[in-house]
C-alpha cells in the first residue's frame, strides 16, 4: 500500500493498493500447490470477457471452476534455491488480471529470475487480501471516454499511473529498503532488473523505465504505447516489440514506429503473424486445452504461448543473465510465424 499517493481511480480507496504474486527459484520438492486464480476472480473475469465480446460463440456458459481449478507449476511456500537473481516485473493488459501472465511468470521463473506479478487496483477485477475483489472501475472511466482522443489520453494516465506503481514497488521489493515489502528480498540482485506487461503493460513497461534508471530492459507484448517514448530515448537501454500484425509494418498502429524511432540501444521489433492481442496471455492456451476451436487464420493457442516463452524468455536471458541467444539474431525455420522488422 503507497500512502503517500491517492488512488487515481477510487477516490474512497485509503491510497494506492497492489496485488504482487511473487515467483522465485526454489528447491524442488518443496512448497504446495499454487492456484491459478480464485472462484471469485474467474467468475467476474469471465463475466466481464462476456460482456466485452471476447468469450468465443462455442465457451457457452464457461464455468469460473475452468480457471479456479487450472493447475500451475508454482508451489507455494517453497523453499528458495540458493543464489540471487535477476527481478522481472510483469504488468498485464487493461481489465485483465494478473493470472493472465501466468505461463509467462513461471517460464522465466524456470529460467532463474524473481519474477513479480502485479495487479493494479481497480484496473480489473481482482482479488485482494481481507476476501475483497476490487472492481474494475477504470474499466468504466474507459467506456465513458466520448472520443478517440479523450481514449487515448486516459491510457496515457493510465501508462503513467502503472510507472509510478512499479517505480514503488522496486523501492520496497528491492534489497536494502529497512522493511521490505518480501522477506525473500535477498534473492533479488538489484542490478539486473527487468519489466515487460502485455497491451497496456507493455506501454507502462516503456513509461516506468523512462522515469526509473533501476529498470535494465524491457518487453511491450502487443501494447499500443499510449505514453510516447521520450525523444531523447532510454539512455541506451535495451528494448523488445514483440506484437501482432497490427503492430507491425505495415500496421495499424503508428505508436510503434515511433517508440522504434526513439529507441537508443539494443532493440528488437517482431511480429507474430496470425497472433490477436491476447495471444501473448495465457488465454487462448486455455481455451485450446478447454477444446475450443482456433479461430481460421489464427496462431493456436499452445503454439503463441511457446513463441511468447521462447523470445521474451531470450530477451531476458541475454539482456539480464548475459547468456547470448541466437533466437535474437533474426528469423529461423522453426518459427516461421515470427517476422523481424527493420525499418
Amino acid at each position: 500500500m503507497d500512502h503517500g499517493r491517492k488512488d487515481p481511480w477510487e477516490p474512497s480507496a485509503h491510497g494506492r493498493e497492489l496485488m504482487v504474486s511473487l515467483y522465485y527459484p526454489a528447491r524442488t520438492g518443496t512448497g504446495r500447490p499454487a492456484p491459478y486464480m480464485t472462484k471469485a476472480e474467474a467468475t467476474t473475469f469471465l463475466e466481464r470477457l462476456r460482456q466485452a465480446g471476447q468469450l468465443p460463440p462455442q465457451a457457452g456458459q464457461f464455468p469460473p471452476e475452468v480457471l479456479s481449478s487450472t493447475r500451475t507449476h508454482a508451489r507455494t511456500a517453497a523453499l528458495p534455491a540458493a543464489g540471487r537473481h535477476p527481478l522481472v516485473v510483469l504488468s498485464p493488459g487493461f481489465g485483465l488480471n494478473r493470472a493472465t501472465l501466468t505461463v509467462l511468470a513461471e517460464e522465466l521463473t524456470s529460467r532463474g529470475n524473481v519474477v513479480a506479478l502485479v495487479d493494479h487496483a481497480y484496473e480489473a477485477d481482482a482479488a485482494f487480501p481481507g476476501g475483497r475483489t476490487l472492481p474494475c472501475t477504470a474499466c468504466a472511466k474507459l467506456d465513458a471516454t466520448t472520443s478517440p482522443g479523450a481514449g487515448a489520453a486516459f491510457m496515457a494516465d493510465v501508462a503513467r499511473n502503472r510507472a509510478k506503481d512499479i517505480s514503488f514497488l522496486l523501492d520496497r521489493i528491492l534489497p536494502g529498503h529497512h522493511h521490505p515489502a518480501w522477506k525473500r528480498s535477498g534473492l533479488i540482485d538489484p542490478k539486473r532488473v527487468g519489466m515487460a506487461g502485455h497491451s497496456i503493460g507493455g506501454a507502462a513497461t516503456a513509461t516506468a523505465m523512462a522515469g526509473d534508471s533501476r529498470i535494465r530492459a524491457g518487453a511491450n507484448l502487443d501494447g499500443t504505447v499510449a505514453a510516447p517514448v521520450p525523444e531523447q530515448g532510454l539512455n541506451g537501454r535495451p528494448f523488445l516489440l514483440f506484437g501482432n500484425q497490427a503492430t507491425g509494418r505495415p500496421g495499424t498502429d503508428e505508436t510503434w514506429d515511433t517508440t522504434w524511432s526513439r529507441l537508443d540501444g539494443w532493440k528488437r521489433w517482431l511480429t507474430v503473424t496470425g497472433a490477436t492481442h491476447l495471444t501473448f496471455t495465457d488465454l487462448p492456451a486455455l481455451a485450446q486445452q478447454a477444446g475450443l476451436p482456433t479461430p481460421p487464420g489464427t496462431v493456436p493457442g499452445l503454439r503463441g504461448s511457446d513463441l511468447t516463452r521462447s523470445y521474451v524468455g531470450a530477451f531476458f536471458d541475454q539482456r539480464l543473465r548475459g547468456i547470448p541467444q541466437p533466437l535474437l539474431n533474426g528469423p529461423v525455420p522453426g518459427n516461421p510465424e515470427v517476422t523481424f522488422q527493420t525499418p
